[in-house]
């Protein structure tokens, strides 16, 4: 009994001294999230009249914003906005159809999310802090992870200094302000665009995206250090040496020669943690004193890259006579490189298939601090099939770049800008420091793979200024690679260029471009502009493929910046008696969105030795006009018309490839298709067989096969043989698709063959075709006639549609900031079982087989005709919802009329498209199922035309 009497006596002991331990822990921050004392300043007196020196009535909560906390000014038509507004924006000030929205109470914007309340200017937020005596010896500092944007700090009536970063932490010395006791932080926050200008449009302050937003975000704290302690740390990974360089800066306060020891320990950033070896140092510090040593990261280090996002952790200690100070940095074992035209990860070829993250966050209206919502968005981009996210004139929090690390995604951060440079101004200086704050802030993480100054630069001597801001980085350091801008200019000592040639519409082509002007093909691709280009080619903003409104998220926005444009779009379809096809719209125009952007990307694909894409974008962006290019909406959730399996199909990192010569064929055509490969895995596929299948729509096989059987290298142009099939088998108009599988990996195109002998269609004489309504179709149709009247492109009135530019695709950005930039129009919907199409096989939406019909039509304007249901409709720009036809029925006196906006008689014979659907149409008249419920009088069908 007395052992055990020993041993619990012992026990208690133990954990006494542990509560007695627990106790005098000497804690070395202090949080100061919570509740400040607040004061707007909107008239800028808070500096003259001392406000530091002053309390302040008001509280808000931080982290947060003004907004967040409901502060600022009610709207109206003179609040000043940080954004470019169009000239086809500033309809909103002046039209009369707006002026309902110009109302107090009802101020709704149709050019960006609108938020709850907007200020401009400076504000004071203020708390009093007590320090504790036990760090009376240390080095004090106050951490402001996200300041928007100026802060001055003030501690009681002491002014401490301002900074004025977008991008990192405003970290400030308090040195001997504070004492042990009660001391009062105030800081001014100041979202004004004064004299460093980086572009009102530039995602890291406009309101076109986040909001230009007034506030404190993320870790506020006080932090106590050593006077000797650990500055600034930058690892420089050694993958072939597998040593990692480490530079450490010491600071000193003591003006003291000191010895110090400095411990170093590499962990894998995992469950297991498992620990590398330990390195020692015995150093001597002065003033300030940078140390270098190397760590040997031993036999086998793991590597990082996008399939093995393997993630260290040096822990670093500092012993000195002034204290122990400590500091964690996430590393990867990583080598990203240019290699001729290509990127290698760790030797390896990659290609980066990215999307643009433009500071979109509308229940905050600024980005997230917290790893876990960085994830969640890695997460759907590669369930997307993507591996890139560029951050477009802005730069994230490092919670973006640690989820990047753990999630396998290549980023390129930008710093901040988006305007002129080159110009002496104080922003060519400012963009220096930005960029050097950036690289020491998150420059240790893997992931941060690419960076530029900004966007789009302007500036007579901007292309003098970014070739010294290149050169300046890349000395600096050089653990990731650089660019001058997104998009330009080109300069020869870029480490990779990002251009805007390689897409298939860009900005004012309208209806020039590949998609709209060329028909329908994939043997094209961006080798011109690749094999001239000596560098790694990223192609810039490619896409920007617009979709209708999906009104059914609009709950989904409950906090500070709310869809009031949405609203405007949702009434004015109402007005236009179409609030029922809102669904409709979306999924029609989804489709032919998606099909866009497998366009865009395939043509990528099939480049030998591009580099890699950049989408505008995954998802929405709520700005510049509304530009509604997301398969996705603005909180990355899916809209139901393309999941993500479809969409990485074609994106992913392996993807058959198809070039075809034409997408409609006629059964006396034998289809020859060459098929090949992008591969950017990370292994070579062994004794890969890649199969085929030609499908019914009904998913019966029409035809399938194999090619040869071969080992598949990582690269793209990859040749893996020709499918060569004779059509003859087709004896009606139809639908197929072909199907290529490699391994597990399949994607597929739609093709079209129509019968090169159409049968005989019984009564085809009671059926007048005709392309201009003169007197005698007018007097045959009234006594009881049926008319089919196609009409010739450019004969409609532009007030009912002439003036619509209606092509293939989809309207590329919105035609609200592009000033009116064709396509006008969102593709077709019609039912594809309308037997009007029965021999013309279509699904709800457009698909290729339209391209030749939308080419050669005109778009009529049906607002001023008896309401009804198109047998083909055409889906409108959200701004203007007008009801638009493209093929329509009606009863006209004893008989019966089909107009067809698409010219269905010019060159027939070489539009193998137009040729089947006046088959299908007049077919369809000829029967008893022809019965219009809709009647015209002649004089509205002549007030169509010119």
């Amino acid at each position: 009994m007395k052992f055990y009497t020993i041993v619990k006596s012992f026990t208690i002991c133990l954990i006494i001294l542990f509560f007695i331990s627990c106790g005098n822990k000497k804690e070395n921050s202090i949080d100061l999230s919570g509740k400040w004392s607040f004061q707007v300043d909107s008239l800028d007196q808070g500096i003259t009249e001392q406000w530091y020196q002053s309390q302040f009535k008001e509280t808000i909560t931080l982290p947060g914003s003004m907004n967040t906390n409901g502060k600022g000014d009610e709207l109206s038509v003179k609040t000043k906005w940080t954004g470019n507004i169009w000239d086809n924006d500033s309809v909103w000030y002046k039209a009369a159809k707006m002026a309902k929205y110009r109302q107090k109470g009802n101020i709704k914007l149709p050019f960006w999310l609108t938020p709850n309340k907007k200020y401009t200017g400076a504000a004071w937020y203020q708390k009093k802090v007590t320090i504790p005596s036990d760090w009376k010896a240390k080095k004090i500092d106050l951490h402001l992870e996200r300041v928007h944007w100026e802060s001055t700090v003030w501690v009681d009536a002491k002014k401490i200094g301002m900074q004025n970063s977008l991008a990192t932490a405003h970290d400030y010395s308090l040195g001997a302000a504070l004492t042990a006791g009660e001391h009062t932080i105030t800081i001014r926050v100041d979202n004004r665009v004064k004299d460093i200008d980086v572009g009102k449009d530039a995602h890291s302050i406009s309101d076109n995206t986040q909001s230009n937003w007034n506030g404190i975000i993320g870790d506020i704290k006080l932090i106590a250090k050593p006077k000797i302690a650990i500055g600034n740390v930058k690892l420089y990974p050694n993958v072939t040496d597998k040593k990692v360089k480490v530079v450490i800066q010491i600071k000193n306060l003591t003006k003291e020669n000191q010895t110090a020891k400095l411990t170093l320990t590499a962990i894998e950033k995992s469950v297991e943690g498992f620990s590398l070896n330990t390195l020692k140092e015995e150093i001597t510090i002065s003033e300030n004193n940078e140390v270098v040593l190397h760590y040997d990261m031993g036999d086998s280090p793991k590597l990082w890259d996008e399939f093995n996002p393997n993630v260290y952790q040096m822990q670093i200690t500092l012993d000195s006579k002034s204290g122990t100070d400590r500091k964690n940095i996430d590393f990867g074992m990583r080598e990203f490189k240019a290699n001729g035209k290509v990127f290698t990860i760790n030797g390896r070829q990659t290609f980066l298939r990215g999307t643009l993250e433009s500071a979109i966050f509308p229940l905050t209206g600024y980005p997230p601090t917290d790893v876990a919502s960085w994830k969640s968005i890695y997460k759907v981009i590669k369930n997307h099939g993507l591996n890139h996210v560029r951050f477009h004139s802005w730069s994230p929090p490092e919670a973006a770049f640690i989820a990047a690390d753990e999630e396998g995604i290549y980023l390129q951060a930008e710093a901040s800008a988006w305007g002129t440079v080159g110009d002496d101004k104080p922003i060519d200086g400012w963009l220096y420091k930005e960029g050097e704050d950036i690289i020491n802030a998150y420059g240790n993480h893997p992931s941060f793979v690419l960076m530029t100054h900004g966007n789009e630069p302007h500036g007579k001597n901007s292309k003098e200024y970014l070739r010294d801001y290149v050169n300046h980085f890349k000395d600096l350091d050089n653990r990731r690679l650089y660019t001058s801008g997104a998009n330009w200019p080109y300069i020869d000592n870029l480490d990779y260029f990002n251009g805007g040639a390689p897409r298939i519409q860009a900005w004012n082509q309208n209806l020039k471009s590949i998609i709209n002007a060329q028909p329908p093909q994939t043997l094209f691709d961006w080798s011109k502009h690749i094999n001239k280009t000596p560098m790694p080619y990223v192609s810039h903003e490619i896409g920007q493929w617009c979709v209708y409104p999906n009104f059914e998220e609009m709950s989904k926005y409950t906090g500070v910046l709310k869809p009031k444009n949405f609203e405007i779009f949702q009434e004015s379809l109402a007005e236009n008696g179409m609030a029922d096809l809102a669904k409709q719209f979306l999924m029609a125009s989804g489709k032919l969105q998606t099909l866009c952007y497998k366009a865009d990307i395939e043509a990528a694909l099939r480049t030998k030795d591009m580099a890699g894409f950049q989408l505008l974008d995954l998802h929405d962006f709520p700005g510049q006009g509304t530009a509604l290019v997301g398969v996705l909406d603005a909180f990355w959730g899916e809209k139901g018309y393309v999941s993500p399996e479809e969409f990485k199909a074609f994106s992913g990192q392996t993807v058959a490839l198809a070039r075809f010569p034409k997408r409609t064929f006629k059964n006396t055509d034998t289809l020859k298709v060459a098929i090949e490969v992008a591969h950017f895995g990370e292994k070579t596929l062994k004794n890969v067989t890649p199969k085929w299948s030609l499908t019914n729509i009904d998913n019966t096989v029409f035809a399938e096969g194999s090619l040869v059987e071969k080992d598949i290298e990582i690269g793209n142009g990859i040749q893996l043989g020709e499918i060569s099939l004779s059509l003859l088998k087709v004896d009606k108009a139809q639908k197929l698709t072909l199907s290529v599988n490699v391994n597990e990996f399949k994607n597929t195109w739609d093709l079209w063959v129509y019968p090169n002998k159409i049968p005989a269609i019984t009564n085809k004489n009671n059926v007048k075709v005709v392309n201009k309504l003169d007197a005698s179709t007018v007097n045959y149709l009234q006594k009881g006639g049926n008319v089919l009247f196609n009409i010739t492109k450019g004969d409609i009135a532009a007030d009912k549609g002439g003036d619509i530019g209606i092509g293939f695709s989809s309207i590329f950005w919105n035609t609200s900031w592009t000033n009116g930039q064709k396509p006008h129009t969102l593709g077709i919907l019609c039912d594809p079982r309308n037997p009007a199409l029965a021999d013309f096989p279509t699904e709800y939406h457009s698909n290729w087989q339209w391209w030749d019909a939308m080419t050669n039509s005109n778009a009529i304007i049906l607002d001023d005709l008896p309401k009804m249901t198109p047998i083909v409709r055409v889906v409108d720009d959200w701004f203007k919802n007008r009801r638009l036809g493209l093929v329509f029925e009606a009863k006209v006196g004893k008989g019966k009329i089909i107009i067809s906006g698409i010219d269905l008689h010019t060159n027939l014979e070489s539009r193998l498209e137009a040729k089947q659907l006046l088959y299908s149409l007049k077919k369809y008249m000829t029967t008893s199922e022809f019965n219009p419920e809709v009647t015209l009088e002649i004089n509205q069908i002549k007030s169509l035309l010119k």
